[in-house]
């Protein structure tokens, strides 16, 4: 026999959709104010709205989800050119339409890249997890691949190292060396060989201010040509082309798991 805490009672709307791995309980929200939601084929914007799981059909833009289905965990190849965001009202190109809202209407971007920034975006519709990875407090490295103008010196390098004076404050001592251009790592940022003058450097930071890395290797005198992100906490670039998507492995979400929970 079922125990009273094990049977699944009748709740929210937006507390089921997000038990449903749609989309976090604001981004829910969202989801039924705009009218994609629907119960028992009937439209339902009120966000006080209750359902009960066994009985009920829920829908978000025509496609029935169930608490069973559980969150998706996405990486994307993100390429140039494109704005992290779901939309834009000026009609440029969004990571949006790399990935596949339509069959997961609620995920969304786990922080960042400029448009001009290549490499591993995270997309999830668990949003208890994105906020955990992006709080300041959870330390989440992000590495990065940059092409820059001129060649640092060990100096320059030591003082990325220690942290650095930008104009909203100190950053955080950067882990950073320079790349050969052989190296594997290098290729996204000098697909065709090394520029004359330029330099390749990693560099590793646990912050996410606007433009971080560029301003950091600015600010030592180097500007950065690109920029390519192959490593965002547990999970590294692999298996996937620009461009294109792939779901996370259990083993990866796992590590994702454990990486927020530190």
């Amino acid at each position: 026999m079922t125990s009273t805490d094990e049977r699944v009672v009748p709740m929210r709307l937006q507390k089921f959709l997000a038990r449903a791995g749609v989309a976090s309980r604001r981004g829910s929200e969202n989801l039924m104010t705009a009218g994609r939601v629907t119960v028992n084929g009937v439209v339902v914007t009120e966000l006080g709205s209750k359902v009960d799981p066994l009985v009920d059909e829920v829908a978000v833009d025509g496609k029935v989800v169930n608490l069973a289905d559980g969150h998706t965990y996405l990486m994307l190849y993100k390429p140039r050119g494109y704005l992290t965001t779901m939309s834009d009202d000026r009609g440029r190109a969004c990571v949006a339409s790399l990935v596949p809202v339509r069959r997961y209407p609620g995920l969304f971007p786990v922080g960042r890249l400029d448009a001009d920034t290549t490499g591993l975006l995270l997309f999830t519709t668990d949003g208890e997890l994105a906020a955990k990875m992006l709080h300041p407090s959870s330390h989440v490295w992000k590495h990065y691949v940059a092409l820059v103008r001129g060649v640092p010196t060990s100096r320059e390098l030591d003082m990325l190292r220690r942290g650095i004076r930008l104009d909203d404050g100190m950053s955080a001592p950067a882990e950073v060396r320079i790349l050969a251009a052989d190296d594997k790592a290098s290729t996204p940022v000098i697909p065709e060989g090394m520029p004359y003058g330029h330099t390749v450097v990693g560099l590793s930071i646990h912050e996410g201010r606007k433009h971080q890395v560029k301003r950091m290797l600015s600010a030592v005198g180097h500007e950065v040509v690109r920029l390519h992100r192959d490593e965002f906490g547990p999970l590294f670039l692999s298996d996937v082309q620009p461009g294109q998507w792939r779901h996370l492995t259990d083993e990866e979400v796992r590590k994702l798991s454990l990486s927020e929970r530190r």
